[in-house]
């Protein structure tokens, strides 16, 4: 009785690595350039999808050096020692990005708020003038927990304004009113571009060490958490918000790219 062929076995997952990078670099691409033609931050937008085809090409390199050994065919020495630099760096980069991505999925899955009375609510920049369905989607969530605990005192954080000059806020407090929230359970920071900024900010009009909820897309809240504990806040709490399932792997691939970016800067300084 013979046992399972590994060539066959690397040709099939190599296979299935391939397509699924293939198959998410296109999607990757699908969403941004829709996002890049409606955001305001475009310009930001681009830069980053640039640097998501990069790494996008180092995923379909690696699938094809499992599935063909494409790194590891050349036949002089030198080629071969270049060849095998080459494949470690390759893989060694893919399973960085696999891992983060997985970091983002898991983060999501937590939630853990229940009772705190100050919630930073994230913003997320406009489209068109207008909230997409995951800015919606946090609003929402955040509503619902005003309205659960009426002592809730929501920080709606975002500037970005938009040609009209309304900031991601601003945006936020017309659909909490809409939606029955009293005025007096908000407070605007609207100054902030960035994640790191909102929280810098709201450890200014807060209390760091009282315990702090926080509401944003699932996919964004790993990081989220990570930055606001740098800013200086010890009792951080989750409530994260769904997000659009078809919109999700450029989302999740977004926060990858931010937090390589982070660990770089962090490289960097070191």
């Amino acid at each position: 009785m013979t046992g399972p062929d590994p060539v066959k076995i690397r040709f099939i997952f190599g296979d299935a690595l391939l397509a699924l990078a293939v198959l998410f670099t296109i999607w990757l691409s699908v969403v941004m350039i829709c996002r890049i033609r409606t955001v305001v931050l475009s310009g930001l937008y681009k830069r980053v999808f640039g640097s998501e085809l990069v790494v996008c090409a180092v995923l379909i390199v690696s699938a094809l050096d499992v599935r063909f050994g494409l790194l590891g065919c050349m036949k002089s020495v030198p080629l071969r020692i270049a060849g095998r630099a080459a494949r470690i760096a390759v893989h060694a980069a893919s399973i960085l990005v696999l891992a983060l991505m997985c970091r983002v999925i898991a983060g999501g899955m937590i939630k853990d708020a229940g009772g705190e009375r100050t919630v930073i609510v994230l913003g997320m920049a406009l489209e068109n003038g207008q909230p997409n369905r995951d800015l919606l989607l946090r609003v929402k969530t955040a509503g619902e927990y005003a309205k659960r605990y009426p002592d809730t005192m929501l920080i709606l954080t975002g500037g970005n304004p938009d040609r009209s000059g309304r900031t991601e806020a601003a945006v936020m407090r017309e659909l909490l009113l809409e939606n029955d929230v009293p005025e007096r359970q908000m407070v605007l920071e609207d100054r902030a571009v960035f994640t790191a900024e909102n929280f810098r900010h709201c450890a200014a009009m807060t209390d760091p060490g009282e315990p702090v909820v926080i509401v944003s897309s699932n996919y964004h809240m790993s990081r989220a958490v990570r930055l606001a504990r740098e800013a200086g806040f010890s009792g951080v709490r989750r409530l994260p918000a769904p997000s659009r399932a078809l919109c999700y792997a450029a989302s999740m691939m977004w926060e990858v790219m931010m937090e390589l970016n982070d660990i770089t800067r962090k490289l960097k300084i070191i």
